[in-house]
C-alpha cells in the first residue's frame, strides 16, 4: 500500500515523527473548528488537508504551540482508579 504524501517527504519538513504527528492533529482541530464556526463544509477530511499542507511546505513546527499546559499536566500526573 502506497501512502501520499510518502512519510520520507513529510520528514522533510518536521523531521521527528511523534511531532509530525502532534502538528498535523493540531492543524486538523484548526481546520475542522474553523470549517464548524463558518459552516462550510469540507471537501476532504481535516487530516487529509493538513497532511496536505506539511507535504506543500505550508506547515511545519514552528507556529505550534506543542507544550502541555500546566494543568493539563496536573492530570497527567493524577494516578487512575
Amino acid at each position: 500500500m502506497m501512502l501520499y504524501p510518502a512519510m520520507t517527504q513529510l520528514n522533510s519538513y518536521i523531521p521527528n515523527r511523534y511531532m509530525l504527528v502532534n502538528v498535523v492533529a493540531r492543524r486538523a482541530r484548526q481546520i475542522s473548528e474553523a470549517a464548524e464556526s463558518s459552516g462550510e463544509p469540507l471537501c476532504e477530511k481535516p487530516v487529509t488537508l493538513a497532511i496536505h499542507e506539511v507535504a506543500d511546505g505550508k506547515l511545519d513546527s514552528r507556529g505550534m504551540n506543542l507544550t502541555i499546559a500546566e494543568g493539563d499536566a496536573d492530570q497527567e500526573r493524577t494516578p487512575r482508579e
